[in-house]
């Protein structure tokens, strides 16, 4: 997860500033107060600090405003007022004072501080950059300002400068853990690794506890599959900490990477032992049990949770998965259809439950539970799409046609069902109706790609609307770009054409992307044959065949050829 950086930094600086009732009244820090404040003022001062410490923001501020107009030119009172804006997230309050205050006292090095926090909290960095510079030329070696003006070359991603920067703040002090830390973070992100894990270590070693730089290191060790380090960072972690149950967590996970599955099962149950409630724990282990084909450990593990939370839907989905696994195929089907219907996963365990009927053959069954699903939720196209499937499967066209009627009453803009719709059409040989679907679907959205290939190659085919064909693939290549399909298309609209030239051009560059694609293969056979090239398209007929040696229409192809050769 990405840290609110620019927030954090604003709390930082006002802290760092030390702007008084940031957090809790300080008797001492009042009284010292009074030096800074004209005399008339102090009453409106006193009980601003009392209402700030009691929470009440608004009446702060109008206590302090009435101060500051006794006093108006005590910087201290404007950065007080400051301080409070921003506590109450009125930014833009807090800069206009900034700015005004400024004019006053351009050399106040804690309110050059504070408007470049104030600047970076707005995303203005360049102005956040500006205020860092200033507080550096009036004082060189204060080390808050280099270190944010590092972090928003970084947040900048100007690496360089950033880098730049966290070199000066070791030079001034080079024990800096923050300086020390965040360059690592810099060094990361110029992917100069080795550097970046010296940083982190560095860092560490100032810190064996600095838990920010030990995520980081392991995290790196992580990006460069060095899983084994990344491991031995947490636990040498864990031997200092043993109650850093994340870390625990993480470590199991790093494991079960390794396929160390009974160091990963123990790291879980360390867990157990502190919190042996943890839902998240006891889900990681009896997956863990699940890869190991440890089928019965699994359920056992998911069932428990199960009896405390009945409501829980992804473990229930996970046990479903697993009795799938142990080829208890009824359980499975039973948990799967036991998910309530508001759950997100209600969708995905009624089709895998139809899924598992209609491998046991029990194909109208898969299509009463789809239907009955529709009833309860009308509103999620992939039933309509599966069922229409299904129906289709059975061969029941008229069904499968009729379902995906429903579903466009329902979403009459999908182009999911329309596309599913057309492709029916040209299976049951209705060309006409399933190109007429397929422009719908242009009309909803021209820049559909599937549907421009789909409309342009189905007119290749049968030798029409050449030059639309043509035109409507070639749109599609520029929303596609080195789209294997696609170029087929293409070559075939130019084989179709008698361009043949352009023909093996495309077609050469859809097998360079799709070497493995049969109906590409045969495609370039069928160019080969027309150029009369017979060894090169007999080489290619035999290269589809062994890819696919059932396909009648090459066996065929390539019988022509040999009787032709003799």
């Amino acid at each position: 997860m990405k840290r609110n950086i620019t927030c954090l930094m604003i709390i930082i600086i006002l802290t760092l500033v030390n702007l008084s009732g940031c957090s809790s009244l300080q008797v001492n820090d009042v009284s010292s107060s009074v030096d800074k404040v004209q005399t008339g003022a102090t009453y409106h001062y006193f009980l601003s600090v009392l209402l700030r410490h009691e929470g009440k923001l608004e009446q702060a501020i109008d206590e302090l405003k009435q101060a500051f107009v006794i006093d108006p030119k005590s910087t201290y009172l404007a950065m007080e007022l400051i301080s409070l804006y921003a506590q109450q997230g009125d930014f833009d309050s807090a800069i206009s004072q900034g700015e005004k205050t400024l004019l006053e006292d351009p050399n106040n090095v804690e309110l050059h501080l504070i408007m470049g926090g104030l600047y970076l909290n707005g995303h203005e960095y360049s102005k956040a950059i500006s205020e860092h510079k200033k507080v550096i030329e009036l004082d060189p070696k204060n080390l808050v300002a280099h270190l944010y003006l590092g972090i928003i070359y970084a947040e900048e991603k100007r690496y360089g400068k950033a880098e730049e920067t966290f070199r000066k703040i070791l030079k001034l002090d080079s024990d800096n853990i923050i300086g020390i830390y965040y360059y690592g973070k810099v060094l990361e992100k110029m992917k100069k690794f080795e550097d970046a894990e010296k940083m982190f270590k560095r860092a560490m070693s100032l810190n064996p506890y600095f838990e920010m730089a030990l995520y980081d290191l392991a995290a790196l060790y992580e990006k460069q599959e060095k899983l084994d380090k990344a491991i031995e960072i947490y636990r040498n972690y864990l031997a200092i900490n043993p109650s850093r149950l994340n870390l625990r967590v993480r470590t199991g996970e790093l494991l079960i990477k390794k396929k160390k599955y009974k160091e990963a099962q123990k790291e879980f149950q360390e867990v157990l032992k502190i919190d042996p409630d943890n839902r998240d724990i006891k889900i990681a282990l009896g997956l863990l049990y699940f890869d190991m084909n440890k089928f019965d450990l699994a359920v056992a593990e998911f069932s428990a949770i199960l009896q405390k939370n009945i409501t829980d839907d992804k473990v229930r989905y996970l046990l479903a998965a697993t009795y799938e696994q142990k080829k208890d195929i009824s359980l499975a089907i039973e948990e799967y259809s036991r998910i309530a219907v508001s759950s997100e996963l209600y969708v995905s365990s009624q089709i895998r439950a139809a899924v598992l009927l209609k491998d046991e053959g029990k194909i109208t069954k898969a299509i009463a539970l789809i239907r009955k699903s529709i009833k309860k939720k009308n509103d999620q196209i992939p039933f309509y799409l599966f069922i229409s499937a299904l129906y289709e499967e059975a061969g029941d066209n008229t069904s499968s046609e009729n379902i995906l009627k429903e579903g466009l009453k329902t979403a009459p803009q999908n182009t999911d069902l329309y596309y599913a719709l057309g492709v029916l059409y040209d299976k049951t040989n209705r060309f006409k109706e399933s190109i007429n679907v397929m422009k719908k679907i242009l009309e909803i959205d021209p820049q559909n790609a599937e549907t421009l290939n789909f409309i342009g190659y189905s007119y290749a085919e049968r030798g029409v609307n050449l030059d639309e064909a043509e035109k409507m693939i070639i749109k599609a290549l520029e929303i596609k770009k080195e789209n294997g399909y696609l170029l087929d298309s293409l070559g075939w609209v130019y084989f179709k054409k008698s361009e043949l030239s352009n023909a093996e051009k495309y077609l050469n560059e859809a097998l360079k992307l799709l070497p493995e694609e049969v109906e590409i293969i045969e495609h370039m056979g069928d160019l080969y044959v027309k150029q009369n090239k017979i060894k090169a398209a007999t080489e290619m007929y035999e290269r589809a065949l062994k890819i696919d040696p059932k396909k009648v229409s090459l066996q065929k192809k390539l019988e022509d050829l040999m009787k032709n050769k003799r």
